[in-house]
């Protein structure tokens, strides 16, 4: 029998509501706790919630959260004899699981070596078709001859398309690319051995032949140090958006008990056959057909690993630490509960609506809905920065049946109030909402064959939100204006607003105690006043009495209802801004808060429009920024490596026929 690793004091290697979900565990179970931070993290809610904390580095996560040599010299410096990873890179990366034993400190995860026989997309596929688990046909070669774009595209024809382009150390959707025909293969491999390269260090990449709308299934195994390996069911995955998840549930609407016995019984195999120690997540393609086909294995404990403990009733980090420390796993197979149905959604800052684009800034309001969990490490005015993974919350719920997940689900994020920063809020209300997931169909290519129903913009819900922030500016402007009456403020209103950047008139009229009308575009909206507190408020809207949540700076107001957040700025004392027309002028501007990796153009250089001259990464994912007409590079502004502001001018391009030279 393998001998015991007890431990007292464990540093947590990651940030955000991952930190203070280990921590919470850890405190429970009597542990102390050493959180890490980086320079834009000094006073985040994990940095409060452990016993120490020790500064890690700049808030670049290469010089802090993924930097090996300061989080083994946090662990030494605090008395940490135990480190938990999180379930970000680190937790599969076999050098830090080699660093913190050569240091004699218990890693919370697998051995080095199972990682390394895991981590490597390529050697993994050969291991697992050698236990005979169906793989999907493909080509892997580290042999750098192999690797060349060449041999590669001449791969891609024997299997043929479409394919996929899948980095071989990668993950969560990083360093992969599906390509439809032969024409985008050139780019979309540099592409992705570039984001690749800088994600994992690594730009080698293998081909699969690409499966049209299979779903995503994925099975949570467990195993210990004394031989004993189970599973505890199924995750469906499908709804992804850039190859990374945004819902996920269990059990699957497309797997019954023979396949999840099969498919269960193939993920213990393959974590014995490397003997395995931990959790893990054994991940594979579902056909139409009912054949599943390996993917990958994530040697760690995942962001969805609450569907699960949802589903179960247990607590997987406790889990993790008792195997860790030498313990046998709680539960023997027959024994794991898997009861009811869970859904699990990602709230993200980002743009759906904009190809799905990180946002960052400041979060102004925030009250998560009861009834559900809520997974956060957030509060009112806490930074959202631009370095990190774009997850700031995730929203799960339990009910006796799917039906009753869903609908909880759902009326959750209509429910929660998330201000300040652009999130996906009503896109995943929408998603839950769909009758195609709400009858289970929902594959991998559900956000690509109904975005058009899932991004629709309601002119109508524009209009009354317009009406409804005109009413609370002159309120919250004169205190109490918005709910008593005078004479004197009778008089109508004039007020410019921009609504998402989109100008909009609205005249303001009071008619009586309580009672205003807003013209907005010519369409009219009577408003009732009935209360206005603490960033909330509540009026009867054209008869109709609804709650509005709001957050207010200067000008700017942010405006919630339903799920949705409404950015609107007054423009009423400003200046009248002059109007341009809708011809690109060459200019070229980062569209978000982040890092140049690469500019792809010379000054002098010709460039066709909609050509890339320029690479952005924000919050794990690279953006490639185009040439918004045909022309010359006329300025480059930026470098490689630069960190850049949203809305800074980076390229400027002199359109063919123009005179006029780039400022």
């Amino acid at each position: 029998m393998s001998p015991a690793t007890p431990f007292s004091k464990i540093l947590v290697a990651n940030r955000g509501e991952i930190a203070l979900r280990i921590i919470r565990t850890a405190h429970a179970m009597g542990y102390g706790t050493v959180a890490v931070c980086s320079e834009a993290d000094a006073d985040a809610p994990h940095v409060r919630a452990a016993d120490q904390a020790v500064a890690i580095g700049a808030s670049a996560p290469s010089q802090s959260y993924l930097n090996i040599e300061a989080l083994i010299a946090a662990a030494r410096a605090s008395g940490a004899d135990a480190v938990h990873p999180g379930y970000g890179f680190l937790a599969e990366n076999e050098a830090f699981a080699a660093a913190c034993a050569e240091a004699g400190i218990v890693f919370i995860g697998p051995s080095a070596g199972a990682i390394r026989a895991m981590g490597d997309k390529a050697a993994a596929k050969r291991l697992m078709s050698a236990a005979g688990v169906p793989c999907i046909p493909g080509f892997q070669s580290e042999d750098p001859a192999d690797q060349s774009e060449e041999r590669l595209a001449a791969a891609a024809a024997r299997i043929g398309y479409p394919v996929m382009i899948k980095a071989t150390a990668g993950g969560g959707g990083r360093g992969m690319r599906r390509v439809p025909s032969p024409q985008g293969f050139a780019e979309a491999l540099r592409s992705a051995r570039s984001e690749a390269l800088h994600a994992f260090g690594d730009a080698t990449v293998l081909l699969e032949r690409a499966i049209d709308a299979p779903r995503h299934v994925e099975i949570q195994v467990f195993a210990d140090r004394h031989g004993h390996v189970v599973h505890l069911g199924e995750r469906d995955c499908s709804v992804q958006r850039r190859h990374q998840k945004l819902v996920e549930e269990s059990p699957s609407p497309a797997v019954d008990a023979a396949l999840r016995q099969q498919m269960g019984a193939a993920a213990v195999a393959a974590a014995r056959a490397i003997a395995y120690e931990g959790a893990g997540t054994l991940e594979f393609l579902l056909d139409a057909q009912g054949r599943y086909y390996f993917m990958e294995m994530n040697t760690r404990l995942q962001v969805e690993h609450a569907v699960t403990e949802a589903l179960t009733g247990l607590d997987l980090v406790e889990w993790q630490i008792r195997v860790a420390a030498g313990e046998p796993l709680p539960l023997r197979q027959d024994d794991i509960p898997l009861e009811g149905h869970a859904i699990e959604v990602r709230l993200c800052a980002e743009d759906a609506a904009a190809g799905f684009m990180p946002c960052s800034g400041v979060l102004r309001r925030w009250r998560p809905a009861p009834g559900v969990r809520v997974d956060h490490a957030l509060r009112d005015g806490v930074s959202v920065p631009p370095f990190y993974d774009s997850m700031i919350a995730k929203l799960v719920a339990h009910g006796r049946t799917r039906e009753d997940a869903r609908r909880r689900l759902a009326r959750a994020l209509r429910a929660t109030v998330a201000l300040g920063v652009t999130t996906n809020q009503v896109f995943l209300a929408r998603c839950l909402e769909h009758p195609v997931f709400a009858a289970g169909g929902a594959t991998t290519d559900f956000i690509a064959r109904h975005e058009a129903q899932l991004q629709s913009r309601d002119d109508g819900a524009q209009r009354r939100a317009l009406a409804v922030a005109a009413w609370l500016m002159q309120a919250t402007d004169g205190g109490e204006r918005g709910v008593e009456d005078t004479l004197a403020q009778r008089w109508p209103v004039g007020m410019r607003l921009a609504l998402d950047g989109r100008p909009a008139a609205v005249r303001l009229t009071r008619r009586g105690p309580r009672l205003f009308e807003a013209e907005v575009d010519g369409a009219s909206h009577t408003i009732e006043a009935v209360s206005i507190g603490d960033g909330e408020a509540r009026c009867a809207l054209d008869g109709v009495i609804e709650g509005f949540s709001f957050a207010r700076d200067g000008s700017q107001m942010w405006l919630g209802h339903q799920g949705r957040q409404y950015g609107i700025e007054d423009h009423t004392r400003a200046p009248a801004l002059r109007r341009t027309d809708d011809r690109a002028d060459g200019r070229v501007l980062a569209t978000m808060n982040g890092r140049v990796v690469s500019v792809l153009v010379a000054v002098g250089e010709r460039v066709q429009a909609g050509s890339a001259v320029l690479v952005l990464e924000a919050m794990k994912m690279e953006h490639v920024h185009s040439a918004p007409v045909s022309g010359t590079v006329g300025a480059l502004h930026v470098g490689a490596g630069e960190q850049v502001a949203a809305r800074r001018l980076v390229v400027e391009i002199v359109p063919d026929g123009a005179d006029a030279r780039p400022s």
